[in-house]
């Protein structure tokens, strides 16, 4: 069957009920791909309904699903936008489907919804052994970027320092917490703000946000974090920090140090960041510190003369989670 016979209603929006479609869908297509990667013995279980209900709301119009012809489920994508950071993910297309052109349907739909939203930067992540995704994407007009490595720190115990968290402010405060966030950001990478996915955060009571201060307590550094099991009925194994941003690098180790800390706190034995190969300094601060590398992804970004506009400025430094 060639594409163009391939007929699909939509993109509409994804209803909250229904998750278990979706996350079977999910489940289903990524562990087809580890399959088909030779890593037969690999299942990619459910993810936890509150993150996907976060994911959804986050995504706002970018929340998008396909229907075949009996109403099902056929494919779906997520395009998160950041301010001027667009990304996508999860994006998956049922089984049977692959191969007819719907891929290339729903990443189109993704890159034009971010394009209409404004973002300058466009990307995506994809395991970095997996030929045929990379080569699918690069026809597309994506090209690698650089490799995001995931690091695992164990939680600190003890009498080590608590960060102090946005959720310990009262309203009023909090929004003016968020802004100085946000302008932190805007100065160490032009045009990103992480606001929206700070504020759906706390409000879905899946995570909260760590603050650090300089002797005179200015905010010069954030990380978001969520301490909610990803996958569907697992215990709290890791607190994973989905945006991280310091004004000076070198203040790194101290807010990974909140972070185990935080992590104690809620009961959960590890913090997992997620690094950008750009920040090769801070890689190894982090592994001198302890951290293990546990897993690699690569980055792919949409071709284009202004992507850079999102680059590393001055000692500062962004780490930005393109998964949920």
């Amino acid at each position: 069957m060639t594409p163009e016979h391939t007929a699909l209603a939509g993109p509409e929006p994804i209803p909250l009920g229904e998750l278990p479609a979706l996350n079977a869908l999910f489940s289903e297509a990524f562990s087809e791909r580890y399959r088909r990667d030779g890593m037969t013995g690999v299942r990619v279980p459910p993810l936890n309904p509150p993150i996907w209900r976060y994911a959804i709301e986050c995504a706002g119009q970018g929340a998008m699903l396909w229907r075949d012809a009996q109403g099902r489920i056929a494919a779906f994508n997520l395009a998160h936008v950041s301010g001027t950071e667009g990304w996508m993910g999860p994006l998956a297309v049922r089984e049977e489907l692959q191969g007819r052109g719907v891929g290339r349907r729903i990443v189109s739909a993704g890159v034009e919804h971010l394009r209409q939203s404004g973002c300058r930067t466009i990307g995506l992540e994809t395991m970095p052994r997996t030929m045929e995704n990379i080569g699918f994407y690069a026809r597309l007009g994506f090209v690698p970027a650089s490799m995001t490595i995931t690091l695992t720190m164990e939680a600190l115990g003890g009498d080590a320092e608590m960060p102090e968290l946005l959720s310990d402010s009262g309203e009023l405060a909090r929004q003016d917490l968020v802004e100085e966030c946000r302008a932190l950001t805007d100065v160490v990478r032009k045009g990103s703000d992480y606001s929206r996915e700070i504020q759906l955060t706390l409000r879905h009571a899946i995570g909260d946000l760590a603050l650090l201060r300089d002797a005179r307590g200015a905010i010069t550094g954030f990380a978001l974090f969520h301490h909610v099991p990803l996958v569907e009925g697992r215990s709290r194994e890791e607190m994973r920090a989905l945006k991280l941003v310091v004004a000076d690098e070198a203040d790194l180790p101290r807010l990974a140090a909140l972070l185990r800390a935080q992590a104690r706190r809620s009961g959960t034995l590890r913090v997992g960041v997620r690094m950008q190969g750009e920040y090769g300094s801070a890689f190894a601060a982090l592994v001198a510190a302890g951290a293990r590398v546990r897993w690699t992804d690569l980055r792919m970004v949409l071709a284009s003369p202004v992507a850079a506009d999102a680059s590393r400025v001055g000692r500062g430094l962004v780490l930005s989670n393109w998964e949920i």
